[in-house]
């Protein structure tokens, strides 16, 4: 048993770590690097300025696809589809194709007329389609975004943001068919037809899982790009690139900066002493250690804190490996992890008699105090 008096100690800068360094120069009208598991952006330039995306578009007409169809479901190619340019996969009027096929046309090769059949088949025009992207873009609260085709093809009021197209590949990201489509460099579909990825740092840059590319003529070279680290996924979004080559070099740079700012640290340490607690009966303190050890990844220049919560006293008897606290980690007000706090040996209960002794001496101590 533990008295309901808590201790809780907090320890500000558990483990300080060296400041980041800045970010890499980039080409480009916008960008953003941000961290996946909570959203906090690492770093940014003109990250809400609205500007055209090209087929990063598909990122948004996928998401609207999904909630509308199933991956079996067969599609039959509008006439309007098969007759869009630019990027395709030779979709014919009149074919059919899964769902499946036609989303990783239009994710892997980033296929015009795949984003559009997909879109004609859940509605009847590309406005009627346009206008459920918007619906969707407002419920996850993109503000910079909005919609007129589903292919990316520029047009006029096309426009969404780094920090929104950002956020967009993450939600998307969270379905395992897409996170799957989405690193694959090559694939085979209906109709003999294959794949080709236009996304080069799934081979440049190895640690990379995805998301999407885009081009056009007003939108210069745009990605929304996302590379795994140990412990860490990092998102890096690039904007109106000049060239797809400095495209390429300039979101590997920023995802390898990304991935630099954090550390796998060991936050809780298996057997430390973390605190003591009173035993009773003359007994020594019993020490309370760590039953497991936790690995945490902290940021650079961002400490994390720790708290221990337990018990000042304990009532006898006390078993080895008895639970008589925890430990918290937190980065700011966000809690990484805890861990149990537990006796690290056993303390029994004395018996009668010396129970008795041990009351009668502390009595007359107190006596022998008064006189």
């Amino acid at each position: 048993m533990t008295r309901a008096l808590l201790l809780a100690v907090l320890v500000a800068g558990l483990l300080p770590l060296a400041a980041h360094a800045a970010p890499p120069e980039v080409d480009g009208t916008a960008f953003v690097v941000q961290d996946a598991r909570t959203g906090e952006v690492l770093a940014s330039s003109h990250a809400h300025a609205r500007l055209p995306i090209a087929s990063i578009t598909k990122l948004m007409t996928v998401l609207v696809v999904l909630e509308h169809k199933k991956l079996s479901d067969v599609v039959r190619v509008d006439p309007r589809a098969a007759a869009v340019g630019e990027s395709s996969v030779g979709l014919r009027a009149g074919e059919e194709l899964t769902v499946r096929d036609l989303l990783k046309a239009a994710l892997i090769q980033s296929a015009n007329d795949a984003a559009d059949a997909l879109a004609l088949s859940v509605s009847p025009s590309f406005a009627g389609f346009a206008a459920l992207m918007n619906a969707k873009a407002a419920s996850l609260r993109l503000r910079d975004t909005h919609f007129v085709r589903p292919d990316g093809l520029d047009a006029p009021g096309h426009v969404s943001s780094a920090a929104d197209v950002t956020k967009l590949g993450r939600v998307l990201m969270r379905t395992r068919f897409v996170r799957e489509t989405v690193r694959e460099q090559t694939a085979t579909i209906a109709g003999g037809r294959t794949l080709h990825t236009w996304d080069d740092l799934l081979s440049l840059f190895p640690r990379t899982i995805g998301v999407k590319t885009g081009h056009t003529s007003l939108a210069g070279w745009c990605q929304v790009a996302a590379a795994r680290g140990r412990g860490v996924t990092v998102y890096a979004t690039l904007l109106g690139s000049p060239t797809r080559a400095e495209r390429n070099t300039d979101l590997e740079s920023l995802l390898i900066w990304g991935l630099a700012q954090f550390r796998i640290v060991p936050a809780v340490q298996e057997g430390r002493i973390y605190t003591t607690a009173v035993a009773g009966y003359g007994k020594s303190p019993v020490e309370l250690v760590a039953a497991r050890p936790l690995l945490a990844v902290a940021r650079l220049g961002r400490p994390l804190t720790e708290t221990v919560v337990a018990a000042r006293s304990v009532s006898l008897p006390v078993r080895r490996g008895q639970v008589l606290g925890r430990v918290e980690i937190r980065r700011g007000s966000r809690l990484v992890g805890t861990r149990d706090l537990v006796a690290s040996r056993t303390i029994n209960k004395p018996g009668l008699v010396g129970r008795v002794r041990w009351t009668a001496g502390r009595t007359l101590h107190r006596l022998g105090n008064l006189f």
